[in-house]
């Protein structure tokens, strides 16, 4: 791959989940803010595991078989765009329900699309791939950190009525918003989201050409992602897949629970980080996947793949343990936060690496989205009905019992470890099965 595509490949990663990290992190305490239900907020979560789900079954179909993948990812950003900035202006829940609904079933499928169309245009996925997909985890990091100084009380500020740069830092990164002041301020994260994705709608433009795929030769018109399933008849591909939906659970459960770990006060069972660090401090999870992912290649060389997706999985086993056992150890919980680059990049990386190499060429992007469904879909699905309810068991008088809550997540990461270990036996070479056989 000449470094010219390489470079817009790069920057098509960074604006991709530059989107997706402007909104997301802050979604979980915006939603009460306007006065939604319990149920109301699931639903609003839910639309973007609901949009993977849906996805699987038409958008990629409609990539694979009949659009050059460029263009459709210009049209799903272009309309999914303007539905992000509508989010900021809309209070009510239906037609809030109704833009979120709308953009996430325009953008979940460009994240697989994006992949294929990387895929596409490498000439050693496993060598390449992690540098390309690098690129999203810094869009990541650039979306969140901007916030500790764009959601500061500038009142406050003002009124410390400091000296000198130092002092006046210092300042604005103790000031954090709150109340109605942190809920106007959390409403433009919708708007830097949606003029991200309009950006990403006309770079699109200057990606390079990735044709449709036809079905193989005597396929005729099959289904795409008809196909994709039947590859589920293989033994090792659905033993991955299941394991899939066990790390993509566990994975969720940390997005809808270390926020509120973070931020609760020790004497209610959490760590007591000032609520405008929240971000940072679990964005550096995705500085650490930066690094992760230039010794990704390496790794799988050295390792295979079964190994490298194991310590992937152990990774979050792991930091589920440090938060059930030191929660009352802030350093030691900032720190573990860097294994979120093993977790993602050892697992989930490798997993669209490993879908590569192994499914037939016309139906590569429906196979990404077959692995997405899991990733994105029933396992963010999953993570989303049941994180609240468990939440509220083990929650009484205002206290939440973290250690049990914890205990949950990294029993199931060590089960899906072990079960990848015992039944996950790839063939030894890349060569792409077929769905029929």
């Amino acid at each position: 791959m000449n470094q010219s595509n390489r470079l817009k490949l790069f920057v098509m990663m960074v604006l991709e989940f530059f989107i997706w990290g402007a909104w997301l992190p802050l979604i979980f305490t915006y939603l009460p803010s306007l006065g939604f239900s319990a149920g109301e907020q699931a639903w609003i979560l839910n639309a973007f595991p609901i949009a993977a789900i849906v996805g699987m079954f038409f958008s990629n179909q409609f990539c694979d078989r009949n659009f050059a993948a460029e263009k459709f990812l210009a049209f799903s950003h272009l309309i999914g765009g303007v539905a992000m900035i509508g989010l900021a202006f809309t209070k009510a829940f239906w037609p809030f329900f109704g833009l979120m609904l709308l953009h996430c079933l325009l953008f979940v499928p460009t994240m697989s699309i994006v992949n294929s169309i990387a895929f596409t245009h490498m000439k050693d996925s496993q060598k390449e791939f992690g540098l390309v997909r690098m690129g999203g985890t810094i869009g990541w990091v650039l979306a969140t950190w901007p916030f500790i100084f764009i959601l500061v009380d500038w009142d406050k500020v003002h009124a410390a009525n400091t000296h000198g740069f130092v002092g006046w830092l210092g300042a604005v990164l103790s000031s954090g918003l709150t109340g109605d002041k942190l809920k106007a301020a959390t409403a433009w994260t919708y708007v830097v989201a949606g003029i991200a994705s309009l950006a990403l709608a006309g770079f699109s433009f200057l990606l390079p050409h990735t044709p449709p795929q036809k079905a193989g030769a005597g396929g005729g018109e099959k289904l795409a992602w008809l196909e994709a399933l039947k590859l589920l008849r293989h033994p090792f591909v659905l033993v991955l897949w299941l394991v899939t939906l066990v790390d993509a659970f566990v994975h969720n459960c940390y997005f809808n629970w270390t926020g509120s770990f973070l931020g609760a006060d020790q004497a209610a069972g959490g760590v007591g980080i000032p609520g405008n660090w929240i971000m940072p401090v679990m964005s550096v999870g995705q500085i650490a996947e930066i690094s992760t992912m230039f010794i990704l290649g390496a790794t799988l060389k050295r390792l295979g793949w079964r190994a490298t997706m194991i310590v992937g999985i152990l990774g979050h086993a792991a930091r589920f343990a440090v938060y059930a056992f030191f929660p009352q150890h802030p350093a030691l919980i900032i720190l573990v936060q860097i294994l979120h680059g093993i977790c993602y990049a050892f697992f989930f990386a490798t997993v669209y690496i490993f879908a590569d190499a192994y499914f037939p060429k016309d139906v590569r992007a429906s196979a990404q989205g077959l692995f997405n469904v899991m990733i994105l879909g029933v396992g963010c699905l999953l993570a989303n009905s049941i994180c609240p309810f468990l939440g509220q068991q083990f929650t009484a008088n205002g206290v939440t019992n973290y250690h049990g809550l914890f205990l949950i997540p990294m029993i199931a990461g060590l089960v899906a470890a072990v079960s990848l270990a015992l039944f996950f036996h790839p063939p030894k070479t890349n060569v792409p099965v077929q769905a029929g056989h």
